[in-house]
């Protein structure tokens, strides 16, 4: 027994001089450090008792009150108030005393020092160990027996958020120089450390702050943590590859191209004869629209052309709730361009679309407001306003709702030449 209270005690100054002494902080100090502990339970006094005097196995009333303050996420002091009751049972002789303690006590985050982080986040465990004054009164004489005592224990907690937890204690305490028993039917001077008792408490911790997390839930280099897994994510969401090209977005200079569309290391649709109309746009419709005799190249033929733009195979496109083209879509609005210049008593309707997400009110807006920028655009190299029109198609529901991908394809400004 003596062997064990060494023990104990290096214990809690060896921990007390470690919060004490520590300098070298592993987490910012951006966390809630006090907290107040409520708890109750069951007791077991040991000895000293007389014979032919004893409790239950296990009997109430235990009460505890604490305040803790941690020095950091593993390290910390704890004083608190303690009370517990002591009633003879069944054919015990009968008696009623009561215990009052107060105690400093060191605190060590055993759930920070094992690392219970790497398997779960809402489990936790205190070590704790110090000393105290403690005062037995006899309920039924003048005996009130004053005594020193040292305590050392586990708590195991449950955090139930991040103001409260829910805790589990379990406490042995040794008095030293305890002159009555337990029951206080027996005087027993210079006993030394012989009072043995045990105290089994459920209960609540409250962290005090106005920070998110108390230290006893903070991780060591968890900001660092969280910057690299902020760093993978970004690298991942780089690598996904959004219009399925086979060119990663982080490379795609056109991260809205058609499924299935012939594209180039940087994601361009391939444009040998650099008319502004995709190779593989510009094969299907050379297949299906021209006739078998016509041997001319498509840009010279206007039907063509204008079949083309009518078809919606000529579009600029917009990233979310914008009203500015990307600026990866703007070959559309070259291709108009030159086919107005090439065909100067041409006019153009300039339809604007938006997807599905919003209020439709809000998204007729944005369709009128994505084609009249394209009408700036239009005025600016000089096509004159006569020959422009703008139309606000509102939303268009001809695409799965759900699909990001998808809902990119009809944010976008179709024409239709006249």
């Amino acid at each position: 027994m003596k062997k064990l209270i060494l023990t104990l005690v290096f214990a809690a100054a060896f921990t007390t001089m470690s919060a004490q002494t520590e300098t070298e902080k592993s987490t910012k100090d951006d966390y809630n450090k006090w907290s107040v502990e409520l708890a109750g339970g069951l007791n077991k006094p040991q000895r000293p008792m007389t014979s032919g005097y004893y409790t239950t196995l296990v009997s109430p009333y235990v009460a505890d009150l604490g305040v803790r303050y941690m020095f950091n996420n593993k390290f910390g002091l704890k004083a608190d108030f303690g009370y517990n009751s002591f009633e003879g049972k069944n054919s015990s002789k009968d008696f009623s005393t009561k215990y009052y303690r107060v105690d400093l006590q060191a605190v060590a985050n055993l759930g920070r020092i094992m690392s219970f982080e790497t398997w779960t986040n809402t489990i936790g465990l205190l070590g704790h160990a110090g000393f105290g004054l403690a005062q037995l009164e006899d309920q039924n004489s003048a005996v009130k027996d004053r005594m020193g005592n040292f305590m050392a224990g586990v708590t195991g907690q449950i955090k139930l958020s991040n103001r409260v937890s829910l805790t589990g204690d379990f406490t042995t305490i040794l008095n030293a120089a305890q002159d009555h028993t337990f029951d206080a039917a027996t005087f027993r001077p210079h006993q030394g450390f012989q009072g043995i008792l045990f105290n089994g408490t459920v209960g609540l911790t409250v962290y005090l702050g106005k920070n998110v997390k108390h230290a006893d839930w903070v991780i060591d280099n968890e900001d660092r943590l969280d910057g690299i897994d902020a760093k993978i994510a970004a690298i991942e969401n780089k690598m996904l590859d959004t219009d399925n090209d086979g060119v990663a977005d982080y490379l795609d200079q056109e991260p809205n191209t058609a499924a299935g569309a012939l594209v180039n290391t940087k994601g361009v649709s391939v444009d040998a004869n650099n008319n502004n109309v995709p190779d593989d746009v510009e094969n299907y419709i050379m297949k299906n629209y021209t006739s078998k005799t016509d041997k001319s190249p498509m840009l010279s033929n206007n039907e063509l052309i204008k079949s083309l733009i009518n078809g919606g195979y000529v579009a600029t496109y917009f990233d979310f709730n914008k009203s500015t083209p990307t600026n990866v879509s703007t070959e559309g609005i070259d291709f108009i361009l030159t086919y107005l210049r090439n065909n100067p008593t041409a006019s153009v309707d300039i339809i604007g679309h938006a997807d599905e997400i919003g209020r439709s009110a809000y998204n007729d807006k944005l369709s009128n407001a994505r084609a009249a920028k394209v009408k700036s655009i239009l005025l600016k190299a000089n096509v004159d306003a006569s020959r422009l029109n703008v139309i606000a198609a509102g939303e268009d529901n001809s695409v799965d709702k759900d699909s990001e991908l998808a809902r990119k394809l009809v944010r976008k400004v179709t024409f239709r030449i006249k």
